[in-house]
């Protein structure tokens, strides 16, 4: 009752500035689809009537979208499997070896979904973490029963036929792809000169601070940055609040049609950048989305 509160007196206070055609909440770490509902639905019965596009990430029941919930690691595994495309990695999988190796840090939604996608394409995810440390098996860990344990215990510590590990010797195991999906600021100058993976595709934001990211640069290390390897959740919201907009609703194999599509063609783009500028990935993904508010002012013009 006291988070439902809470929600609810927040979403009253910020009123005046969300709105379906003004600022859009949409569920980030410590959020699920329930208390976006008791935003929609403050906010609402503050207008007298109903207000689905008023945020994103919502229950399907009351206009949420299919796929939403896990479109942000859906998307970090498309924009792993581009990387490993880019780097000339032609295994079935995604990396160079028969079972290609991949170590996640964070087992919330970001992480989970990654974790249980890429082992369903194949790969051998070695290692996971949470807030209370991690486990390890070099042959591979049994994601599904994973998510049984972490929803049965709270954690995925004390997993059956698995090491233990924390959170450090996770970001420094040898593997093919590492996913941090955590907080912010995990790989820093203290420690980036440790990771031993081919690609990072960050699935949290700020996941890698400036000075760590300059160190894994000059290692070779091929990264994702957050700015586009996480967008899919921010892609799938714009199709939530369209189709919220206009009360038609779309099946979810289109919406992950559609995902697939937005996230080839940003990376593409992406990369064009970094290779023609010769400048890392991040530096790309700023450049360009830079240029184009650069561009959209300078046609729009100032007025008064």
């Amino acid at each position: 009752g006291e988070l439902e509160r809470l929600t609810r007196r927040y979403t009253s206070e910020i009123s005046i500035l969300i709105g379906p055609e003004r600022d859009i909440p949409a569920p980030d770490v410590g959020t699920n689809p329930q208390i976006m509902a008791w935003i929609m639905d403050t906010y609402s019965m503050m207008n007298g009537y109903s207000v689905p596009a008023v945020v994103t990430g919502k229950p399907i029941e009351i206009g949420g979208s299919k796929g939403r919930f896990g479109a942000t690691g859906r998307g970090c595994v498309i924009s792993a499997q581009l990387a490993a495309k880019h780097l000339g990695i032609n295994s079935k999988h995604l990396g160079i070896n028969e079972k290609e190796t991949v170590a996640i840090q964070g087992f919330g939604n970001v992480g989970m979904i990654s974790a249980n996608l890429l082992a369903e394409e194949g790969c051998l995810v070695k290692a996971v973490s949470d807030s209370k440390g991690g486990v390890y098996n070099p042959k591979g860990l049994d994601i599904s029963s994973l998510v049984t344990h972490k929803k049965e215990t709270g954690s995925v510590v004390g997993f059956e036929n698995a090491e233990t590990i924390t959170n450090a010797e996770l970001l420094g195991l040898r593997c093919d792809l590492l996913v941090p999906a955590a907080l912010e600021g995990q790989i820093n100058e203290a420690n980036a000169r440790s990771i031993r993976a081919r690609i990072i595709v960050e699935g949290a934001n700020g996941p890698t601070t400036p000075e760590a990211n300059e160190i894994l640069c000059d290692n070779g290390i091929f990264i994702v940055p957050d700015i586009l390897a996480n967008s899919g959740g921010v892609v799938v919201s714009y199709l939530e609040w369209v189709q919220s907009k206009k009360g038609f609703f779309w099946d979810e194999g289109e919406v992950n049609d559609y995902l697939q599509k937005v996230m080839t063609s940003a990376f593409a783009e992406v990369l064009r950048i970094s290779r023609a500028e010769e400048v890392d990935m991040r530096s790309a993904a700023h450049m360009l989305a830079v240029k184009r508010v650069a561009d959209a002012m300078a046609i729009r013009g100032i007025y008064p």
